[in-house]
Parts: structure tokens; sequence; C-alpha cells
């Protein structure tokens, strides 16, 4: 919902509908607070009219609409689900239409089922009589925002389109390792949180332990970070919950990280066997993203860290283009070939 800038701007928010159901995850309560005190900030959005139920007002859409093509009535693919803004290039638009006509399309605009209005460019004593009075009519919440209408538009976009974003929560470990954000998977008491902890006394940074909150923000990209509660905390077995921003500086965490790959721990099983050429590159489904993941058998001995960083390095240099199990394979073929 959207309530007066004193208190702040507080969005209840939910996933876009495009969605599917099974992995809809609504933003947590502290999440939806920081996008809102973010769009305040950030917007400066000042409210001129609020109806007594603007605190049920749910957005639902990242995208917005500029309604001058409405003001000259034209109502065709109109959504009036989306926050509508007007600019100056709208406003001067109505400036030149006759009085009467102007009544009836602010009118017909206003009841039009709109809930959120947004007047850009302008300061709170010049939004017009006529549109007050119909907001009072229809129920619609009115907003001034004192920035170029692009500008604003664009900061809003970006924004709802971060906090609408596609979410869920895994059990993990985020770290950011060579660059490359990295998810550790496995069971509990695996060795994922003592694994962070010698990546962060070699320098690499912690996001996340535990629980990861993961967004994806466009068709291919993930954003992990932590639940504020439990930010930046480590629990250590046999040594209880420890803050690693305190332990190791501030320089060894990170608010949030793409996810680049994922690693999952497993114990050992001598029944099984494990890749050891790399050629079939396994993935993981993370809210409809592929990411590359690879298994990693756990047993006394392994040097968890230094595997983790390697496998942080060769899955950045594939990105980049080179590929050493490819380039062996590649190799071997053109001796067999010579004879």
């Amino acid at each position: 919902w959207i309530s007066p800038a004193g208190e702040g701007i507080f969005l209840s928010l939910i996933v876009r509908p495009d969605v599917h159901p099974s992995r809809i995850a609504k933003l947590s309560l502290m999440t939806a607070l920081a996008v809102a005190r973010a769009i305040a900030r950030e917007t400066g959005l000042t409210p001129i009219y609020l109806t007594p139920e603007y605190k049920k007002v749910r957005i639902t859409s990242s995208q917005v609409n500029r309604a001058g093509l409405q003001l000259a009535g034209f109502y065709d693919y109109f959504d009036p689900r989306r926050i509508q803004i007007l600019g100056k290039v709208e406003m001067s638009f109505l400036d030149t239409v006759p009085d009467t006509l102007q009544m009836s399309r602010v009118d017909k605009f206003m009841s039009s089922g709109i809930e959120v209005l947004i007047f850009a460019h302008r300061r709170c004593d010049t939004v017009p009589n006529i549109f007050l009075k119909a907001a009072e009519r229809y129920g619609v919440n009115v907003y001034v925002a004192d920035m170029s209408t692009s500008e604003f538009m664009a900061q809003l976009i970006v924004t709802l389109y971060n906090a609408l974003a596609p979410q869920t929560m895994l059990h993990g470990v985020l770290m950011e390792i060579c660059g490359e954000g990295v998810l550790i998977c496995g069971e509990s008491g695996v060795g994922k949180s003592e694994t962070a902890m010698a990546l962060m006394r070699q320098g690499h940074r912690l996001v996340a332990d535990d629980a990861v909150e993961i967004r994806r923000i466009n068709r291919d990209t993930l954003i992990g970070s932590a639940p504020e509660m439990i930010r930046y905390f480590m629990e250590v077995r046999g040594i209880g919950v420890v803050d690693a921003r305190h332990l190791f500086g501030v320089g060894s965490v990170k608010l949030e990280q793409s996810i680049d790959l994922v690693v999952q721990f497993e114990l050992w099983d001598e029944k099984k066997t494990y890749d050891r050429l790399g050629i079939d590159q396994q993935e993981m489904d993370i809210l409809g993203v592929k990411v590359p993941l690879n298994v990693v058998p756990v047993r006394p001995g392994r040097n968890l860290a230094a595997i983790l960083e390697l496998a942080a390095m060769n899955n950045r240099e594939k990105k980049m283009g080179y590929n050493a199990a490819e380039v062996l394979v590649e190799r071997y073929n053109n001796m067999i070939d010579e004879g």
C-alpha cells in the first residue's frame, strides 16, 4: 500500500501474474519496507489526496502508464492496474481542451478503475482541482513528484521491477568468490559454513548463510541476499552463532550478489561415479533460470575452500569462452586422427 510520505511509502507487493504459482513467494515485510523507503527517498513522492482505503491498494505491475492517450479519449489496451503518471506534456495538452470536454475526459479517466495517480514535474499546490474532486468521488490516491517525468518514470520502473521480481528462498550459503556468485548447497552439517569461513579468511566475501533469498530480476539473472534478521550471522556447530562482519571486517561481507554457480556438497559415496572430466555440465533450475551446477563429494582431507576457488575460477573462464575439458578432448581426438 502507499501511505503518507511522513511515514514512508509502504508497498503491499505481490509477484507478477505471469509467474507460475509454485514459484510465487511474497516479499518479506522488511524487504517491502526497504523498497518503499527507497521509492520515497529517491523519487520524493508527496501525497496530495489519500482514500480511506489507501492501505489496501496492491501494486501488481512493474509497468507504469503515461495517461496522455486516455485524456485524448483512447482506451484500447488501457490497464488501470498500472500506476498512472501525468507529466508536463499531458497537462499542457489538457489545457488546450475546452472546459466542458476537459471535465468529461478527466471524469472518465478517474472513474476507469485506477487507484494511483502521480503528477510528475509539479509542486503540491499546482495540482488542478478538477483532478482532486474526481479523486474524492472515485477513490483515487493522488501524489506529486518534484522530478522530471522521464527521470521519475525511469526510477520508479526500476524500483518496481526489482520489488515485484519472482522470489524464493533456498537453504545454503552464498559467497562471492573470485568475482563469481557461488551458492553452496548441501545437507545440514556437511561443512558449508566452515568452508565459507575459510574462504573469508582468504579474502572472499559472505552474502548469506543458512537462508538465501533469491530474486529473478530479468530473464536470466538471479540476485541473492540474506534475510534482514540473520544478515551476516553464521552458525558453526560446536561454536554457536558468530557475526562475520564483526569478526572479519566489513570487507568480508556483501549485501547481495548475482548467482553464477551452484556447488552441491554431498557425502562421498563409494558406489557412486563422480564426474572427473567436466564435459557434461549439470544445471540447477532456480525460478526458471538454468544455473551451472557442480556436485562436490565431501570426505575428510579434502580442501573444500580450495575446490570452491577452483570451481569459481573455472566457471568464470568458461563464461569467457575457454573450457579446459573441451580443449583436452579436442587434443585427444586430434591425436587419434593423426594415428
